[in-house]
């Protein structure tokens, strides 16, 4: 079995985690089981919660059932889901500051004032909804014993926050914390610190996996070519890059396309 394996697993909201967990279950009916091949796994966005999900100890079979199944019917009440703005709005606001940053950090660092200025929208109440909601889609709430990172970004000071099970973090809180949309939703505290999404700083954030010899990147946007869609977002990396570093490098010049 080939060793010094890194598997990147990219944003791309509740469809991406699908499309995810196929491909890898699909690479394993053909003999490559990458749960077990990989040793390192990175999530961002929706590829955090993939990456719980390729660490749980289930086989991809069974995880690719459990995301193709019907969901669960809510109880009597309250929705459990936590309310959403209109995205029109969110995706309007997230375009304007794409189109406006002039680098990497000046994107990242005006997502995250945008995140810190959405809070004001969202009480105590959503936040605590919003994490019990990315718990109850998580197999395991406990860091695996083999490395994964989730990535996410202070929405203070835009610095990439690369989560592992030395980093002192709940593992329910990093993905949460990777998951927060600017806007959408509110950002996520951990410590006192403020994070949104590692979305935020790219795509797929694979330049984590440098020093590794095998690198093996699925992330559901960033290999898109043309034009992309008004009304969905994901930060993306150079479509013309060949190097991990240049993968971490957002399209701050031109809408970005999001979870």
């Amino acid at each position: 079995m080939v060793r010094n394996v890194a598997l990147v697993l990219g944003g791309g909201g509740a469809a991406g985690n699908a499309w995810l967990i196929g491909i890898i279950a699909g690479l394993a009916d053909t003999g490559v089981d990458l749960t077990e091949a990989a040793d390192l796994v990175i999530g961002t966005s929706a590829g955090a919660n993939a990456a719980v999900q390729v660490r749980s100890g289930i086989s991809p079979g069974k995880l690719l059932a459990a995301v193709l199944s019907p969901l669960p019917v809510q109880p009597a009440g309250p929705s459990r889901q936590p309310p959403l703005p209109p995205m029109d709005g969110v995706f309007e606001r997230m375009r304007s500051i794409s189109a406006a940053a002039t680098s990497a950090a000046d994107l990242q660092r005006a997502m995250g004032a945008f995140g810190l200025e959405s809070d004001a929208k969202f009480g105590p109440e959503v936040a605590k909804q919003r994490r019990a909601l990315v718990a109850a889609r998580l197999p395991r709430h406990e860091w695996p014993e083999r490395p994964m990172i989730l990535v996410a970004v202070d929405a203070l000071t835009g610095e990439l926050a690369a989560f592992d099970r030395d980093s002192g973090v709940d593992l329910v809180d990093a993905a949460t914390a990777s998951t927060a949309l600017p806007g959408a939703g509110p950002t996520h505290s951990i410590n006192g610190v403020r994070y949104i999404s590692g979305g935020v700083r790219s795509a797929d954030n694979a330049d984590l996996a440098s020093g590794y010899a095998n690198v093996i990147v699925l992330s559901p946007f960033s290999g898109r070519s043309g034009p992309l869609p008004e009304g969905q977002f994901e930060a993306c990396a150079d479509r013309r890059a060949r190097t991990l570093q240049a993968r971490s490098k957002p399209c701050a010049s031109r809408a970005a396309r999001w979870w």
